[in-house]
């Protein structure tokens, strides 16, 4: 089996998960891509760190990898799905943050965790994504999101984001922006605004206005076979359009298309949704129980 490995920050503390990742792995006589920064990271260490190859980026992934390790939190994880992109290579996300609903793997897991990814023992859940079209959105780059889209302001003032749902008038939202979240990622900034949590196995995308003009607004969850179209309308030179962590800068009045991927992510399920819940979110935490 060949394994890549991908890391955001380069510290000692990913470099220390990386290195116990590498070494159970060299045990097992398995081949490991390591990604360059952090390879070059662990070199500046005086590390001998014998790796299969390196890769920078989906261009450059050897043809051969059949797996990747996320190194890092959630935002890492996110990253790593631009790098698989629409391969098939399940992601499993090793946790060095904090509070991770994709990056659930703790340290003190590595060792079953690897002995399950090479007999073959994990199990696999597919996670939705977002297409997204329009606004000049460079054809290089990745025009798809798994947490969520989000148009928003970039100076004082509103914007007011006018909606449709296949065709059907749905709202003209007065607020400082709008995100449109998938189940993945209705516990990411979504929740952060009162957006509702949904299950990632629900088929569905979740509509929640940041700071709306209209106290009576509110999210509002749809089917993912809507196809949704934005137009956005500000006094400002632009506005901004998130497709998770990267941003884009937009005109006023480019129109933006949302539509359910033709292809999923394939993640290790490694806990319940709803113990992951409990555990992240602390719910229960309370003298009373």
């Amino acid at each position: 089996m060949s394994i890549a490995v991908y890391a955001k920050k380069f510290n000692d503390r990913s470099a220390d998960i990386t290195r116990v990742l590498l070494e159970i792995f060299r045990r097992q006589s398995t081949d490991v891509y390591l990604c360059r920064p952090m390879y070059d990271f662990m070199r500046t260490k005086t590390e001998n760190t014998a790796i299969a190859g390196t890769f920078t980026d989906h261009s450059d992934l050897h043809a051969s990898v059949q797996f990747l390790v996320s190194v890092g939190g959630d935002g890492t994880f996110l990253e790593s799905v631009n790098i698989v992109r629409d391969s098939g290579i399940p992601v499993a996300g090793v946790n060095i943050g904090r509070l991770g609903f994709l990056a659930t793997i703790a340290e003190a897991e590595l060792p079953l965790f690897a002995k399950k990814l090479l007999s073959g023992g994990l199990e696999f859940e597919e996670r939705t994504l977002l297409h997204v079209s329009g606004c000049n959105i460079p054809s290089e780059d990745f025009p798809y999101a798994l947490n969520d889209v989000v148009v928003q302001k970039k100076m004082s003032g509103l914007i007011t984001v006018h909606v449709r749902s296949n065709n059907d008038f749905l709202n003209s939202y007065w607020a400082d922006g709008l995100i449109v979240a998938t189940p993945t990622g209705s516990s990411a900034y979504s929740m952060s605004v009162g957006g509702p949590i949904v299950a990632p196995e629900s088929h569905n995308f979740i509509i929640s206005p940041i700071a709306p003009h209209n106290l009576t607004v509110r999210p509002l969850v749809i089917p993912d076979h809507a196809v949704l179209r934005l137009k956005i309308d500000t006094r400002s030179t632009s506005f901004s359009l998130s497709l998770d962590s990267r941003t884009f800068d937009c005109l006023p009045g480019s129109e933006i298309e949302l539509k359910r991927a033709s292809f999923t992510v394939k993640t290790v399920k490694t806990a319940s949704f709803y113990a992951t819940l409990r555990n992240k979110l602390m719910w229960g935490e309370d003298k009373r129980n």
